[in-house]
């Protein structure tokens, strides 16, 4: 269904995941995630990320696995120290950006690293095949990686919920730069989503999670350029794998751009739970498949709540061919599990009109 969706053929159900799905408000993940160790280990544990990835989809029979994994990987892989702290999450080695000669010099230790990528991330793709061999043949695997403009905020300025200030700088300061790094997190990403689709990714998602930060005058620099060469890079070697963007904070005017520019390179826009969905579907359906954009805060209501408000997304979005049930954004680690339970069977009942 998944698959058919980011055609925009039609099914006769909605197909669903969540972002998020394999995670804290499990208490399968949390017993697996103690057993781990770090949540590095986790991820580089092929084993036991495959393990984390289905949780969801036995619990809730849900259509799309979600590789279990993190955004992070990537400068990982290209040589950055990487740690996740109890209560303050993420902790990632910063590029030096004090003058011009040593944001260069990061930048070329980097871009040593690329050929590094596939080999360091190997346990990932070990993960996709490992989920891809007992996932069920009506379930698609959903591969992702972070977009170059997310990734490169918490190279420079580690925290993007806080501010987004030295990735800006950079940006305007030293724009030759600025774009070596957007063409390392391409190519790095390419190598990676590569990887996984061909150890069994049945599509490919890519995080823009802080595209809201970028300014109207570093769009084309930011997020355009750099996400739709991602993008033809993939599709010019994996014409048949699907590709969904969430560009997370951006104006109806930019998802509008975005997707005329990227005409025939992605599949599918997933859209965050500030957009007007029913614009949305009238003005972008008929070019790309939708997916989202309930409110994960929803979930922490009651269970008649959420039953009212998915079925007010499902009536606006299932109008035409092309729709995914999802939320606007990852779901929260204090979600009940049975408030999870009512969202699924309301979608999963859901008849198309």
């Amino acid at each position: 269904m998944l698959i058919k969706n980011l055609r925009r053929e039609h099914t006769d159900q909605t197909p669903m995941w969540l972002m998020r799905q394999a995670g804290r408000y499990l208490p399968e993940y949390r017993e697996l995630r103690k057993k781990a160790g770090s949540f590095l280990d986790l991820c580089y544990n092929p084993e036991l990320a495959t393990e984390v990835t289905l949780q969801p989809i036995r619990r809730y029979n849900f259509d799309v696995a979600i590789l279990f994994s993190d955004i992070l990987v990537i400068p990982h892989a290209l040589g950055l120290d990487l740690k996740f702290v109890t209560g303050e999450g993420p902790v990632l080695q910063k590029l030096e950006t004090q003058s011009r000669e040593a944001f260069g010099q990061s930048l070329a230790d980097l871009e040593n690293n690329i050929q590094n990528v596939r080999t360091f991330l190997n346990p990932v793709a070990q993960t996709v095949k490992g989920v891809k061999a007992e996932l069920s043949a009506e379930k698609a695997l959903m591969g992702f990686c972070g977009a170059p403009w997310t990734v490169a905020l918490y190279m420079l300025d580690n925290k993007p919920s806080k501010a987004s200030d030295v990735t800006r700088t950079a940006a305007y300061a030293y724009p030759d730069l600025f774009d070596k790094l957007m063409d390392i997190l391409v190519e790095s990403s390419f190598e990676y989503l590569s990887s996984q689709i061909e150890n069994g990714a049945d599509a490919v998602q890519i995080f823009d999670s802080w595209a809201s930060q970028i300014p109207d005058t570093l769009f084309e620099k930011a997020l355009l350029r750099p996400t739709l060469k991602l993008c033809r890079l993939l599709k010019n070697k994996f014409p048949q794998t699907p590709i969904v963007l969430f560009p997370r904070g951006l104006s109806e005017s930019k998802l509008l751009r975005l997707t005329d520019e990227g005409a025939g390179l992605f599949d599918g826009l997933s859209l965050d739970y500030t957009v007007d969905l029913q614009w949305a579907c009238d003005n972008l359906q008929d070019k790309v498949c939708l997916q989202g954009n309930l409110d994960p805060v929803v979930m922490l209501s009651n269970p008649q709540k959420i039953k009212e408000e998915a079925e007010k997304v499902l009536k606006i979005a299932t109008q035409k061919p092309g729709y995914i049930f999802n939320f606007g954004h990852g779901i929260l680690p204090s979600v009940p599990v049975e408030h999870v339970a009512v969202l699924a069977e309301t979608v999963q009942n859901w008849q198309k009109s």
